[in-house]
């Protein structure tokens, strides 16, 4: 004989009520929301402004000041800035510049980086505060022991016409690798530190050199960390107008920096015109950062979910 056993009967399930309508309350983050905004808007204010002042004529804001409301406004200064300055011949110094000194810093960053993260010795912590202590003397001090020394040291002439460091793009390439280097291989040196060792260890194994370990298996790894300061580079060595000022002396050999003090006259300065070609010297900049924007924002985000 079987029995079956009886189950109590359920509860019937009953809605429930949803909670009554009272004040509503703002957002916590409110405030913070506002405070940003703010911010931003306080931020974007001098580039609207140059904007602005780059679309009108001298004539319009010489009769009716900068504080007033346009009469005409046209892209006549972005087309006289790009032709009086020469700028198209500067860019491409610029880039003759940059190009080099980006890639030579993340090279021999990665390379530094990867010796003090991977291996241990005596000097580990030394090497690495060595490179890195670089960074915290200002431009300014370098100055003269660099402009003597680069006035020392000779360069065949199919890399310099002066035959000299000085007063040419080698001798920039140089010092941007040489003052960029500290922050990189610090910024590299943390981010390998992260990779398990387990996976250089399984490369010995397999028979992996020292090199192909580099080449092969950390740097691939290491791609959003070189996107953020390839991008962070990129902009600041296309920015820099104190090096090429200081350590050029011909003016056709300068960056695109440089080029607008073409744009000044003796007697006449046009503000106008000089807010054109710095928006256009500010485009490349732009270009980079949005072309490298989501591996930039990923590699400032790394370990961030670490504890």
């Amino acid at each position: 004989m079987t029995t079956t056993a009886v189950r109590p009967p359920s509860r019937p399930r009953t809605a429930r009520r949803p909670p009554p309508h009272g004040p509503s309350r703002p957002p916590r983050n409110l405030g913070r929301h506002l405070f940003l905004a703010g911010v931003s808007l306080l931020w974007l204010v001098p580039l609207l402004w140059a904007v602005y002042t780059s679309l009108r004529s001298y004539d319009d804001t010489a009769r009716h000041g900068y504080f007033s409301w346009p009469h005409s406004i046209g892209p006549e200064n972005f087309t006289d800035a790009w032709t009086q300055s020469g700028m198209p011949h500067f860019f491409l110094n610029s880039v003759l510049i940059t190009v080099p000194a980006v890639l030579g810093t993340l090279l021999f960053s990665a390379a530094v980086a990867f010796h003090v993260s991977r291996f241990d010795f005596r000097f580990n912590l030394a090497l690495l505060m060595l490179f890195t202590a670089g960074n915290l003397l200002p431009a300014q001090v370098l100055v003269t022991p660099l402009y003597r020394l680069y006035l020392l040291v000779p360069l065949p002439g199919w890399m310099s016409d002066s035959f000299l460091l000085y007063n040419s793009a080698w001798g920039i390439i140089a010092i941007h690798i040489a003052y960029q280097c500290g922050f990189c291989t610090f910024v590299l040196s943390n981010y390998m530190k992260t990779i398990p060792k387990e996976i250089s260890e399984a490369a010995v194994v397999d028979g992996a050199q020292v090199w192909r370990q580099f080449f092969q298996i950390i740097l691939p790894l290491c791609r959003p960390a070189f996107a953020a300061l390839a991008t962070l580079e990129s902009i600041w060595i296309y920015n820099d107008f104190f090096w090429p000022l200081t350590l050029i002396e011909t003016g056709d050999k300068r960056p695109v920096t440089s080029a607008l003090a073409n744009l000044q006259g003796q007697y006449f300065t046009n503000p106008n015109l000089i807010a054109a070609g710095a928006l256009m010297t500010a485009i490349p900049t732009l270009l980079v950062y949005f072309a490298l924007q989501r591996q930039f924002i990923s590699g400032l985000t790394i370990g961030s979910g670490k504890g």
